[in-house]
Formats: C-alpha cells, structure tokens, sequence
C-alpha cells in the first residue's frame, strides 16, 4: 500500500448548490447596483431637463412683476413640470422644483408638497427631496438662507432651525397664517433608502422679499 497517498489530506468540495447559491447572490447584488445607479443617472438627466425648463421660464417671464404679494392675476400652477426653482447659496446648490412628491417626481429632484403653500402666499411652502441629492445640506445651519426663484419673482428665507423626526411626525407640514418654508428629506442623509427618519429645515421669510429675479 503506498502510505504517501493515505497521507494526502482530503480536500473538502464546495457542494454545488451552495456554489450555485454564492453565483446567485453575486449576480443579484450586482443587479441591485446596477439598478440603483441606473436610476441616479436617470433622475440626473431629468433634473437637468426641470432646470433647462426652469431657466427658460425665468429669461422670458416680465421683470416688472411684483415679487410679493403674489398678484391677483397671477394663479400658481406647473409649467411644463415646473413650480419653483430652489436656491442655497451656502452650498451652491440649484434646482428645479416639480409637484407632487411621489417617488417618481423625487427621482427626478426636488417635489412640492401639493397641499401646502406657493412661493408669495402666506402658509407653509413645503420642499421634500430624495436625501441622496441633498447630500450636503448636512452642513446647513439656522441663518443660512434659501431662495425660491419663481415665474414672478424670487424669495429669500433664512433657516431658523433644524430636527430630526420620526416620519410620522405631523408637527411639520402645518398650515401657518405667515410665509414659511419647510425642506424635508431621509435621514441619515448618507443612508439612502434605508434611512429611517427625517432631517428638516423650518425658514422663516425676509422681509421684505427680494425683487426681480
């Protein structure tokens, strides 16, 4: 008997279920990846079509009009997916704002909370976005200022303060009798879709507003 091949150790196989099982999980994540950053660069490329929107809205509305109150003749509503354009110097941030805050309109950019107020009337304005586009509003703090650029005139609000809540918090988005805004997204803001709860921005309006655009 050759003892050299009783001295071999035995090498243990891999089954093949749990082989075929580790490709499977393999392949699904790469799936996931493929599909999560598939929808970033979508929503990236429609957030640019919203702003070329927006500016295209801005260059061509009169100067003349009043930025607060909104005029009588003025009735807020979408333009081409349009709202508001939002503004935050600090961080050099822009965007277009589109209604509603679906899932679709926020993988696309920032959505205006339908049954809140428009930029120039009193009440709360409330802003949600998908946390990764505001990434770097983390760095926000009470006094920094927000504008709201719309097709008659911009406003400028200064964030009184920030929180972290729990999303069914419903002492957020409430009707107010003065100009507010409300900017509301996912938190933590690194979590993407499996943060929990929600960073939010309470501004108050300048006064007076800003004029032109």
């Amino acid at each position: 008997m050759d003892h050299a091949l009783l001295a071999r150790p035995r090498v243990e196989r891999r089954p093949r279920a749990a082989h075929l099982l580790g490709r499977l999980f393999t392949i699904a994540g790469l799936l996931v990846l493929i599909v999560f950053f598939g929808d970033i660069a979508l929503g990236a490329w429609q957030q640019r079509q919203l702003d070329a929107t927006l500016h295209r809205q801005l260059a061509t509305t009169p100067a003349a009009l009043a930025p607060a109150p909104v005029q009588a003749k003025i009735q807020p509503f979408p333009v081409d997916g349009v709202d508001f354009g939002i503004e935050v110097p600090k961080i050099g941030y822009s965007a277009a704002v589109a209604e509603g805050t679906d899932s679709k309109t926020l993988d696309a950019g920032p959505g205006h909370y339908s049954d809140t107020a428009w930029p120039g009337q009193s009440g709360d304005i409330g802003v949600a976005a998908h946390n990764v586009y505001w990434i770097k509003f983390d760095e926000l703090q009470p006094g920094d200022s927000v504008l709201l650029r719309t097709r008659w005139g911009t406003y400028s609000y200064v964030i009184d303060s920030r929180r972290i809540v729990w999303p069914d918090d419903r002492t957020i988005l409430i009707p107010t009798a003065y100009p507010r805004l409300t900017l509301t997204t996912c938190w933590p803001l690194w979590a993407g879709a499996f943060a929990n709860q929600r960073l939010v921005f309470i501004a108050h309006q300048s006064d007076p507003p800003l004029t032109g655009r």
